[in-house]
């Protein structure tokens, strides 16, 4: 089944497909608010984000977005319990320094949380570093290791069992290689993975 990009990313597709009309959304980490903006118009949403990079955040209050300038391991205690439907986190736990903190705070202020990740247990990626015997380098992680953003490198079978380690009620997942949705041995053969994970009551 192929999946067709939504502002150029095929995560973008699956989350949007997640998010019911009208929702209460926060995206973390939400660059240029493209995503939030395409959200709003397309969905209905009302719209905040967080993102660190100044430029970034002027980019996305351009386009009519509420967003505002922090990190997301102290702006994220600011915000009450149950506060959004959805919070979102979208190719940024890896480049997180504090990750279980992050997911923790987002199933506290959101009723649901959709984590989107790299899945670093992609065959490429195996082989790559098999091969050559230094840090990956693929289509999907072109990075040199001293100019990657990624501090955290996971797979799909480490948050499935952070998932279940937590307690954490996993409603949907999602994987992805290239533009085809991946059913059978994600953990070796999608190259995104896509979350949907509901709080606790």
């Amino acid at each position: 089944m192929k999946v067709q990009d939504v502002l150029g990313r095929r995560d973008y597709a699956l989350i949007s497909k997640l998010i019911p009309q009208a929702s209460k959304v926060l995206d973390l980490g939400c660059g240029d608010g493209a995503l939030l903006a395409f959200l709003k118009e397309s969905k209905g949403i009302e719209a905040r984000g967080i993102e660190l990079n100044p430029e970034m955040v002027h980019a996305a209050i351009a386009r009519g977005v509420s967003v505002y300038q922090g990190n997301l391991e102290g702006s994220l205690r600011e915000y009450p319990d149950k506060a959004f439907d959805y919070v979102l986190l979208s190719q940024t736990v890896q480049e997180t320094r504090k990750p279980l903190k992050v997911l923790t705070e987002m199933l506290r202020i959101g009723s649901h949380a959709i984590i989107a990740f790299p899945n670093f247990g992609h065959w490429r990626v195996r082989f790559s570093h098999l091969i050559s015997g230094r840090a990956p380098k693929t289509r999907l992680f072109p990075h040199a290791w001293h100019a990657s953003p990624n501090i955290h490198f996971l797979t799909v079978l480490d948050f499935e069992e952070l998932a279940s380690e937590q307690g954490w009620l996993v409603e949907q997942r999602l994987f992805l290689s290239g533009n085809r949705r991946i059913y059978r041995f994600p953990n070796l053969y999608a190259e995104i993975a896509v979350y949907l994970l509901k709080s606790p009551s």
